[in-house]
């Protein structure tokens, strides 16, 4: 029986404020997004990595911070980009700043 792979890095998961109400980078310039990724790190809100510029990737590789929230809507599930693991958030999900515009 193979063992079950486990996220280690459960001490990354706080409550934050989310950084904006859409893709911080997208807002910026204009481009479009599939879904929103948020950061239990920091905050930081990207693109998950079926948009175009998938900045929550990009966010992970420049700040190590390993853990994202499916965020539009909260969806009680995350993702550990170090051990590629779900993570189940349970009732643990960061509430939206105001409406989301949505694009795509």
């Amino acid at each position: 029986m193979s063992k079950i792979k486990q996220c280690t890095h459960a001490e990354a998961i706080h409550h934050v404020v989310p950084s904006a109400k859409g893709c911080e980078e997208c807002l910026k310039t204009g481009s479009p997004w599939v879904h929103l990724r948020l950061c239990r790190t920091c905050g930081h809100v990207g693109c998950c990595d079926d948009s175009p510029n998938r900045h929550a990737r990009a966010h992970f590789q420049e700040s190590a911070h390993p853990i994202i929230e499916g965020y539009d809507p909260p969806e009680g599930w995350g993702w550990c980009f170090v051990d590629r693991v779900v993570i189940d958030l349970g009732e643990d999900t960061t509430p939206q700043i105001g409406p989301i515009p949505r694009f795509v």
